[in-house]
């Protein structure tokens, strides 16, 4: 089994080789970083000065390229840049390799390159990070002060990309200062899903000098300039020039090339962080089933961490499917190794033969509408889940659909492996290639259609911090017991947005990971089938809001779904309840408190007829 990868948000970097400059720090930044580096070589010639005796200090530089550009990940470039301007030469490099960052030693580049600091710093041709000192390698401290201006994104993305030991961000606010606090917003929200992260606050009058004191014992200072108008005059900032000039660490100082927006701060000063956090949790928590293919480390785990894993699979006139998805997965994970400890069908009250089939496997079926009967019978696939909780022992949950033609043990097997590789996930959600059949062929690009037009859409405008999550509606997912006991359940459609938000926001986004299941075959459903989805989709989403927001935003009588039909060359509509209702957490339930409690599950189940 594989490890979980490591987040690189900054891809490549230029760091440009200046004749008569020590090049190290800046290296060793980009090293720090572990991007792709770009060596750029450059020497300037005093202003009307002949150029040809620079030759030798070119040929210096080239040497020096040659042996830099063998190190990994280190690319050199062949030509080395002879001007009297050589800034705008290496700006036309910049341009050229489209560079993440521009990393440049602080206490040479205005000498080695011949420009001002306007020039340099007013309208960089990429993101820029000035190095002061040397970056030490590991563990590395880092201390990031952040007061949430236009450059405080970027400050971050370096910080996380050095992957230190440590990161402490640094809020300073002045006395009264609440223009920052509403830049701070975005960056907080953030914070707040960064476990990792440890954030100080303090109020003060000289924010360099409480920088200073705050640096103490940190090997490392990542901060933004101060934003500026640019037509100011000032470029760092009167802090970041101070903290760089004077911190006993070393100092980067980060600037985007983004202008400053104008008018006050506010809290889109932050949006781009989001964009920061999910594409760390998307290089983190994306995994792939293959990493999980060694089925006898997975059984090892699993006993070294004294879980069970129990198989709940809910049907509905699945007959067709239900027999080779039982055969595959029981026959491989089951009985040629004991990964799964039970499988229970969760059935809707099917007409077919779904049961019967099932039965005749040796598996346990349960009608879930015949559970807790005191409740109420509900339809809807939700319900079947809520009540696996019941039936169930494992700590594991895993769950999967029974249409899937083309069924694998990886279905099983590649959402249990994220539960054993990391403590921290309590959901894992499973996403793969959906082909959809048009005519009499094969699209293998289409399918989710209401995940793309509905789902990630809400999820992007409401939760951003989830959009990341590429497949929110698959019906293959697993979790643990100890985190689904503790949330509701919508009963329908709106089951797995539901439970994708309460997990992300009772145990944060690392808690929540995803893994490429390759390819799924199944009926894919008609059109007026899709938009009652998405009707029960939109409205789990409005009840989540409405959560965070304390107050209602749907009356009951926007619960229905008015459906046109066209008939006899004729319209009409008729009228639809698709109300998404929810059950409460299970924990809550005094029957499962019970079965708790006697550490027992309910005997039998066949036919579903037993209740708790």
């Amino acid at each position: 089994m594989k490890s979980r990868k490591s987040f690189l948000s900054l891809r490549r970097v230029m760091v440009p080789i200046i004749g008569g400059c020590d090049p190290r720090n800046a290296l060793a930044a980009a090293t720090a970083i572990g991007a792709e580096t770009v060596l750029v070589g450059v020497v300037r010639v005093p202003e009307g000065a002949e150029l040809s005796p620079a030759a030798a200090e070119a040929r210096r530089v080239r040497a020096e390229l040659r042996r830099l550009g063998e190190a990994p990940k280190a690319r050199a470039k062949a030509r080395v840049h002879v001007s009297t301007r050589p800034w705008v030469e290496l700006r036309a490099a910049v341009e050229n390799e489209r560079p993440d960052l521009l990393l440049i030693d602080w206490e040479c580049a205005l000498v080695g390159l011949g420009v001002t600091p306007t020039e340099l710093l007013s309208h960089p041709p990429s993101d820029l990070a000035l190095v002061r000192g040397l970056v030490p390698g590991p563990p590395l401290r880092v201390l990031l002060p952040i007061r949430g201006g236009p450059y405080a994104e970027l400050a971050l993305r370096l910080a996380l990309s050095l992957q230190p030991a440590e990161i402490v961000p640094l809020h300073l606010t002045r006395p009264g200062g609440a223009a920052a606090d509403a830049a701070f917003r975005g960056l907080e929200r953030v914070l707040r899903h960064l476990p990792e992260l440890h954030a100080r606050y303090a109020t003060t009058d000289d924010p360099a000098g409480e920088i200073l004191r705050q640096s103490a014992g940190f090997d490392l200072v990542v901060m933004g300039s101060s934003a500026q108008p640019e037509d100011s005059g000032m470029v760092l900032g009167p802090v970041a020039d101070r903290v760089i000039r004077e911190a006993e660490a070393s100092v980067i100082v980060v600037k985007t090339r983004r202008p400053m927006p104008a008018g006050p701060a506010d809290e889109s000063v932050g949006a781009e962080a989001i964009s920061i956090l999910v594409d760390k949790w998307f290089a983190e928590n994306t995994l792939q089933a293959d990493e999980f293919a060694d089925l006898d480390d997975l059984v090892a785990r699993k006993r070294e961490q004294g879980v069970s894993i129990s198989l709940a699979l809910p049907a509905l006139n699945e007959q067709s499917t239900v027999g080779k998805v039982i055969r595959t997965i029981k026959g491989a994970l089951q009985d040629r190794v004991p990964l799964l400890d039970e499988i229970v069908v969760m059935d809707s009250d099917s007409g077919d033969r779904t049961r019967e089939i099932a039965e005749s496997l040796g598996v346990k079926v349960y009608i879930h509408q015949h559970l807790l009967p005191r409740l109420g019978p509900r339809s809807g696939k939700g319900e079947a889940l809520w009540k696996s909780l019941l039936v169930t022992r494992g700590d594991i949950i895993v769950w999967i659909d029974t249409d899937i033609v083309n069924i694998h043990p990886r279905f099983v097997y590649g959402l249990i492996g994220p539960l054993l590789l990391d403590p921290r996930i309590q959901l894992v959600k499973g996403f793969y290639r959906r082909p959809l059949r048009v005519s009499d062929k094969i699209q293998a690009g289409g399918g989710g259609r209401v995940t793309e037009l509905t789902a990630r859409p809400l999820l992007n405008l409401f939760y951003p911090e989830l959009s990341g999550i590429i497949q929110p509606l698959s019906g293959e997912y697993a979790g643990r017991r100890s985190a689904l006991e503790q949330v509701p359940f919508f009963s329908g459609y709106g089951v797995e947005t539901g439970l994708l938000i309460d997990v992300f926001e009772r145990f944060g986004l690392s808690a929540v990971a995803q893994v490429d299941l390759l390819e799924r075959i199944h009926h894919n459903q008609p059109l007026e089938a899709l938009s009652k989805m998405s009707f029960a989709i939109i409205q789990a989403i409005i009840r989540k809001l409405e959560g965070r927001l304390g107050r209602a935003l749907l009356d009951e009588v926007n619960k229905s779904m008015k459906l046109i039909r066209y008939q006899s060359g004729d319209y009409r509509l008729e009228v639809e309840e698709i109300a998404e209702r929810e059950r409460p957490p299970m924990v809550e339930i005094p029957e499962y408190q019970e079965l708790r409690a006697a550490k027992r599950v309910p005997a039998g189940g066949s036919k579903g007829r037993k209740t708790a």
